[in-house]
């Protein structure tokens, strides 16, 4: 798998990054006023995105960084997998891989895992099975964001928040039907 690299600046040592994924070209139609309303520096896509045109509502939002899923055709612009360098004054704060399909179950798929270390990433970001998680497995963080698209079974249509500040990372989901943060 080629993997994509991007920098980010970070403004004032901070960053806010609203994180997406597996939006199946029907995102819930609360999505824009929600994810504006948390004023990010970024979005992620973490892929399933379905129809483009999704991208292109995040990108009036804030800078937009998206991988491709196991559902989206390729496109050139748009890579496989994705490391993500947040930078403050030339030092890199923390290296985030964003791949679609991440974990079986709480655990990192073996090839992520390698990958992670490979590429000396501290955080994975996934989507695909549409549960909200935060967790670590084999010493690397772990953030799956959930889904905005349609509802699959009986799981929230949430969304990821995560906050670097001060060399500390903040995680966690908002209900993009209440606005609220959502805890399992």
């Amino acid at each position: 798998m080629g993997v994509a690299h991007r920098t980010l600046e970070l403004r004032d040592g901070a960053l806010r990054m609203v994180v997406v994924a597996d939006t199946h070209g029907s995102p819930h139609p609360d999505w824009e006023g929600r994810i504006s309303a948390e004023k990010p520096d970024c979005i992620v896509h973490a892929g399933d995105i379905g129809d483009l045109r999704v991208l292109t509502g995040l990108e009036k939002i804030a800078p937009l960084h998206a991988i491709r899923g196991n559902i989206d055709a390729p496109v050139e612009e748009i890579p496989e997998a994705l490391t993500l360098d947040l930078v403050a004054s030339e030092r890199i704060l923390l290296r985030i891989l964003l791949v679609h399909i991440g974990v079986f179950g709480a655990k990192l798929r073996g090839e992520v895992a390698a990958l992670a270390r490979r590429e000396g990433a501290a955080l994975v970001i996934c989507g695909h099975s549409h549960v909200p998680f935060i967790g670590s497995d084999r010493g690397i963080s772990i953030f799956n964001p959930g889904s905005i698209g349609p509802r699959r079974f009986q799981l929230p249509i949430v969304y990821g928040v995560l906050r670097l500040e001060n060399g500390r990372v903040r995680m966690w989901h908002v209900d993009c039907e209440t606005g609220k943060t959502w805890e399992p």
